[in-house]
């Protein structure tokens, strides 16, 4: 019996615009859909764009087998504070873990310092006796007769959601579980986050940060799933929902209705699973990929075919630059750098005279003021509305009417007439200001991680990404940049290449010379069977990859460095190999080893995910042919800072080989991308479009 084509959808709610990317069973993109995001029920939106791939593809829902879900929802009830009432119950005598956090002021001569805000004050901190020592065995008892009085203090304080995070739970969760049976068994209604299924590492303060995270969004995002669920259901979807994860890899609904702080950032995940694949099959080793939204724009640094990693974050800085002013996050996840920098972030002009860009934004409602639905404030979108750089008629597929009028008048009366500017010279230091915030961000990250920007390819998707590309790239001395095919709706097609996965991090303290190899290898088994379980709930079938590492130090260090493992279970052979290995990248990060020192293991990581697809390999392309512009458009030159004239191209008429000089607009229906005058553009044979900086005196 011949089995019906399985069609794919992946939809990335952002917080302008909804994405949406239909693929049929050769991974080939057969629609994408670019749709207002509903704030006020952001899945309405989601599926609008649903509906119109599959009329436009005229697929029915039944052939649907596979949909897959990413959102900022997460990651906006977090900075937004906009999630449940937590309570927090810690050991006897730790109650103020969140007072004291790391010890120290993130800006240690700042009078007005503003301390970040970890969601539970103290008057809802709580605590229960009984204790565990470091290596999980029992020296006190869970104080069971103390669960009726801390059981009423819960409900009196109106918590709804509590977040359990007792000594060294990571190394022995009995308490943690004994303490949940009886806090459901008195107040069925609360949602009970524990921390060692949260985040299971040493370090007190961030696991109790992590496991409050959780908390504090896990009621909103189960009934969020669950509405989603049943909405898409409801309209004949057949197949399980996969969603998205900060790791870059897709997890089941139930995993995520549990762990909802993996979900954190798992839109941008999307973009960068989608640059690193591109990156594989260019064979290009070293990538920034630059995803420019209509909220924020995301720089990530990508090596050798895998994004940058990291197992912390901060979310809500109080400070937007300096690490310690936000509330850490300690899960597995794609490491990039975030900034309020999209279309709709709102410009304009300050107290002392400054022109400011971001990072508030004007959202889908009411938008730009191009977008003639009641916005006022100049945004980065009306800066290139009266520059020229987006065609009205074709914009957003047509679909969204564009007020040129209204995007000039909004820059003239809130920045060309306080700064003396026409409305084209306001719109040109908005555009100016963005990308060099941008380019910015990008060099600044790039430094952090001890890597240079200048050798990199800039892999640039999102809505506008692509029309602001070649003027970030500029200032971060980038020279070459790709932009992918379908790159407004880039983050959803990166969805489609991510493998369902689960990684782990636990805490199981050892010196590399005691190692108790038998144990250490049961504790690798229940892991795995633990992530095995996760994954094979959304991808029954096939092989799954495991890759193990180990974060190891210097015995007195406070911080550890990643090491990879071999995949099965550790040998005493390998006990040497790991000494080299650390000490190998130690001396690449510290230009030495420290010889004679005791060598620690603090965590171990395990992360199980299923067969990554083949690469794709293009047609070569022999030579370059120079094509000429069917129409021309006036805009302001970003080089010259004058009107010009720009060759207008469809970006669907453009064929392997053929190649532009800019400035040009090479538009297609989700976004347009421009072509700088310092720089010119050619079509590979996967039909990429490469924009390439030209040297001084190169015409």
């Amino acid at each position: 019996m011949h089995n019906k084509p399985e069609f794919r959808l992946a939809v990335d709610i952002g917080g302008t615009f909804s994405d949406t990317v239909l693929v049929n069973e050769q991974a080939r993109i057969v629609a994408t859909a670019k749709t207002p995001t509903t704030p006020d029920n952001p899945a309405l939106g989601a599926l609008e764009g649903v509906n119109r791939v599959l009329k436009s593809a005229a697929i029915p829902w039944s052939q649907v087998g596979g949909f897959i879900h990413g959102t900022t929802l997460a990651t906006n009830a977090l900075i937004e504070r906009r999630g449940a009432k937590v309570a927090t119950v810690t050991t006897e005598g730790f109650r103020d873990i969140l007072e004291i956090a790391y010890e120290r002021r993130y800006s240690q001569y700042d009078i007005n310092l503003v301390k970040p805000d970890l969601i539970v004050p103290r008057s809802r901190s709580f605590t229960i006796g009984g204790r565990l020592d470091a290596r999980g065995q029992e020296l006190a008892a869970l104080d069971v007769s103390g669960v009726a009085a801390l059981v009423d203090t819960l409900a009196d304080c109106g918590a709804e959601a509590v977040a359990v995070c007792l000594l060294h739970a990571y190394a022995n969760p009995v308490h943690e579980l004994h303490l949940k049976t009886l806090l459901q068994t008195a107040l069925p209604d609360l949602v009970i986050s524990l921390s060692h299924e949260v985040s299971p590492e040493a370090r007190e303060f961030d696991r109790l940060s992590t496991t409050i995270a959780n908390a504090y969004i896990q009621p909103q995002m189960a009934k969020y799933l669950v509405d989603f669920q049943t909405l898409f259901s409801g309209h004949g979807l057949g197949c399980p929902i996969l969603m998205m994860t900060a790791g870059g890899g897709m997890t089941t609904m139930e995993t995520a209705a549990r762990l909802p702080i993996r979900l954190v950032e798992s839109g941008p995940a999307g973009g960068a699973i989608l640059a690193a694949r591109i990156a594989a099959e260019t064979e290009e080793s070293a990538v920034l990929s630059f995803d420019m939204g209509g909220t924020t724009a995301k720089l990530c640094l990508i090596d050798n075919f895998r994004p940058q990693t990291a197992r912390k974050f901060e979310i809500a800085r109080a400070a937007r630059f300096i690490k310690g002013s936000g509330m850490p996050v300690r899960i597995p996840v794609i490491e990039m750098i975030e900034i309020g920098a999209g279309g709709g972030s709102i410009a304009q002009v300050d107290r002392l005279g400054r022109l400011r860009v971001g990072p508030e934004s004007a959202g889908s409602e009411p938008g730009p003021a191009a977008f003639a639905k009641g916005g006022k404030e100049p945004t980065v979108t009306d800066a290139d509305v009266v520059q020229g750089l987006i065609e009205p008629g074709r914009f957003a597929e047509g679909r969204l009417k564009i007020d040129v009028n209204a995007a000039q008048e909004s820059l003239l009366n809130r920045i060309g007439k306080v700064k003396n500017l026409s409305a084209e010279h306001a719109a040109f230091g908005v555009s100016e200001i963005v990308d060099e915030n941008m380019a910015a961000a990008g060099r600044m990250h790039a430094v952090e991680s001890g890597k240079d920007l200048g050798a990199r390819v800039m892999i640039a998707f999102g809505g506008n990404g692509p029309l602001h590309a070649t003027r970030v790239a500029r200032r971060a001395q980038v020279n070459r940049i790709l932009i992918p095919r379908d790159p407004g709706v880039g983050s959803a097609v990166g969805f489609l290449y991510a493998p369902v996965s689960f990684e782990i991090i636990r805490t199981r303290y050892a010196t590399l010379e005691n190692l108790d190899l038998e144990g250490l290898n049961v504790f690798y088994d229940e892991m795995i069977s633990e992530a095995e379980t996760v994954v094979r709930a959304g991808a029954p079938q096939g092989p799954l990859v495991m890759r193990r590492k180990a974060f190891m130090r210097y015995h007195g260090q406070g911080h550890e460095i990643e090491i990879t493992l071999p995949d099965r279970p550790l040998q005493a052979a390998d006990i040497d190999d790991m000494r080299l290995a650390f000490e190998r990248e130690y001396s690449r990060q510290f230009s030495r080893s420290v010889p004679g020192m005791t060598i620690e293991i603090l965590n171990w990581s395990l992360d199980v995910s299923s067969a990554a697809k083949p690469i794709e390999q293009y047609p070569e392309i022999s030579q370059k042919k120079p094509v000429m512009a069917p129409e021309y458009r006036t805009i302001l030159c970003d080089v010259t800072g004058k009107m010009r004239e720009a060759g207008v191209f469809d970006r669907d008429a453009l064929k392997p080989g053929d190649s532009v000089s800019g400035p040009a607009l090479i538009i297609e229906p989700q976004t347009t991308t421009f072509v700088s005058a310092d720089f010119s553009a050619h079509v590979d044979g996967g039909l990429n479009i490469w924009l390439t900086r030209r040297s001084e005196g190169e015409t």
